[in-house]
């Protein structure tokens, strides 16, 4: 950062003005589904839908931001700390509201941002408005908002999706056309959107009705909030300014509300002791959790022994084994640890709006490209790009992508000015690039650009000696996350997660952990009780290890067994288990410790 701006604590930044701003924000730690929804000289109110609870930066922790401002499409990237976090989970999955306050920018950007908050006025979209109706809303709304005309119901959207219009009037003598363009963004606003990939419904743009219309259906859209006010065909120049004036006063208000409650909420939920002791042990990195086995050993020592260099890596490996853990490790240890590492999955999206995302647009490149659009390699100068599922890319992106490799050159999406960029790549594939090429559905000159260096990444089930790490960091995790107290993983719990083929690997591992804590009694061990049942049908119990198949071993077996489903039965009761047995508690208690069944408080 060449330009740092000194701030106080984040419990002394004074509070100052904010403005609605609803622009998608790239982030490093990488957050999914992240916009804006507010912004001051002094911080940003950011909305996400993260992929698990440990995704992205928390409370007090450092972040890196990257954005463009509306209109001028002025690019802003600046470093911050989380004043405040919460995590809600929806029908959709999880949204998180952040609070960030502004520490140091890059180069002149501060400046940018302040003059953009300086100058800009109330933006506003006129829909369907004739050229006697144009010049009355410029007049009315001279020196207070900034009118941008829209012809077509597709322009409205465009500009009501850029990110910053508080209202929209609806003008024009046609009254059928808008009525319907009314309630097609009711519509709209009435749908859950779980990418979040927009604001809040309640934040959305206020719309100021001046065209002809039936007193009673006026009536009805204004109780059903379909519009915020009814100005009527041909309105007062200032009833007009004073509505569009009170709209972005309501907008504005209803933004802070939101996140006040929002801060509020997580204020009143989130307990005293955030700081938390490291996962992965002393001297250790808590991402390396997991990476005892010997496959995994010699995994990492060809990571540390690539990182320092810029040179492409292939990751391989089946869904969920921890490609974008391994690309997060490289990224830290290349030297560029602390510029962006940017993720794109590339079988999220077209062909279309990957290109456009990766690449960048400029304005009017494409319909609903009312901005100019750096594109991820931009924002990932200098750092790491992770494209992932890159086996979902078309023959044409490839070789763009090709092109990148080589010569590092850029150009956006309609765009004929090339920009060249330092990005270091590392992709991954969940396939074998190799018989993808023989195949033709992958181009081999891109293939053999990035198999310079390819790391294969073993399957969960080719080292079960990560297991038992990995299922102790996942219940500290979530008794953390979950607010549980789950003790850690008893020897039966222990014995099925070993006899598991997790064709799912890593992830799935993960989410059978996070289930069994939820489902977990304050202070219990996670015993085979709390486990999925198709987890103990596939599960196939190890052979014991010392080969003893006599009379004595194999009672030894039906005797823990039989004590195993008698504390299942009776919900780990060991009184109750005992009667059911026909045994003495103290004794039951004595022999289930033996096996490994029972831990005294």
């Amino acid at each position: 950062m060449t330009h740092p701006m000194s701030r106080p604590s984040s419990e002394q930044v004074p509070r100052s003005e904010r403005k609605p701003l609803y622009v998608k924000v790239v982030t490093q730690p990488a957050l999914h589904g992240c916009w804006s929804v507010n912004i001051s000289e002094t911080g940003i109110g950011l909305i996400a839908t993260p992929r698990r609870p440990s995704e992205g930066p928390h409370e007090n922790e450092p972040v890196e931001m990257a954005f463009s401002l509306p209109d001028t499409g002025a690019h802003v990237r600046v470093h911050g700390v989380v004043r405040w976090r919460h995590d809600t989970a929806g029908g959709g999955g999880t949204v998180a509201a952040l609070g960030i306050s502004f520490g140091a920018f890059d180069a002149a950007d501060g400046v940018k941002l302040a003059r953009y908050l300086s100058t800009s006025h109330l933006q506003v979209v006129a829909a369907f408005a004739s050229e006697d109706e144009s010049r009355a809303v410029r007049q009315a709304l001279d020196g207070v908002a900034t009118p941008h005309f829209a012809g077509t119901a597709e322009d409205v959207h465009a500009l009501l999706t850029r990110g910053d219009m508080a209202a929209l009037l609806v003008c024009g003598q046609d009254e059928s056309r808008a009525l319907a363009l009314v309630e097609s963004l009711a519509e709209l606003r009435a749908e859950v959107d779980p990418t979040g990939a927009g604001p809040p419904s309640d934040l959305a743009s206020r719309i100021v009705y001046c065209a002809p219309a039936a007193p009673e259906r006026l009536v009805a859209l204004f109780n059903t909030g379909r519009i915020y006010r009814a100005l009527g065909a041909w309105p007062d120049p200032d009833a007009m300014r004073e509505a569009v004036l009170q709209a972005g006063r309501e907008h504005g208000f209803r933004t802070e509300q939101w996140r006040m409650a929002l801060e509020l909420e997580r204020n009143l939920l989130r307990e005293r002791a955030l700081a938390q002791a490291p996962v992965g042990g002393p001297g250790r990195h808590a991402e390396e959790v997991g990476f005892r086995s010997p496959p995994m050993q010699r995994v990492m020592e060809m990571v540390r022994l690539v990182a320092p260099h810029r040179v492409a890596v292939l990751l391989q490996g089946e869904t969920g084994t921890g490609k974008e853990v391994l690309a997060r490790i490289l990224h830290r240890l290349s030297g560029r640890g602390d510029l962006p590492l940017v993720v794109q999955d590339c079988g999220a999206l077209t062909e279309t709006l990957l290109e456009s995302e990766l690449f960048g647009h400029v304005k009017g490149a494409f319909t609903g490209a009312v901005s100019d659009h750096p594109g991820l390699f931009v924002l990932a100068n200098g750092g790491t790009i992770f494209l992932d599922e890159i086996e979902n890319t078309t023959p044409n992106l490839q070789a763009k992508l090709l092109r990148v490799l080589e010569t590092g050159d850029i150009r956006p999406v309609g765009g004929t000015q090339v920009r060249h960029v330092d990005v270091r790549v590392v992709a991954a594939s969940n396939r074998d690039l190799g018989e993808e090429v023989r195949t033709g559905r992958f181009r081999a000159d891109l293939f053999y650009r990035l198999n310079s260096f390819t790391i294969d990444i073993p399957p969960l089930r080719e080292r079960p000696e990560d297991i038992p790490e990995l299922a102790r960091a996942f219940v500290e995790q979530f008794n953390r996350t979950l607010k549980r107290s789950a003790t850690g993983v008893a020897p039966d719990a222990d014995e099925v997660l070993h006899g598991y083929g997790w064709p799912g690997n890593v992830r799935e591992l993960r989410n059978v952990v996070e289930r069994a804590v939820l489902l977990s009694r304050p202070g219990e061990m996670l015993t085979r009780r709390l486990l999925p049942p198709a987890l103990l049908t596939n599960a196939v119990p190890r052979a014991d290890p010392t080969g003893d198949g006599s009379l004595r071993a194999r009672l030894h077996q039906v005797e823990r067994e039989l004590i195993r489903e008698a504390l299942e039965r009776h919900g780990g009761v060991l009184r109750r288990a005992a009667v059911a047995l026909g045994m003495d508690p103290v004794t039951l208690g004595r022999r289930a410790r033996r096996h490994g069944l029972w831990k005294a408080e």
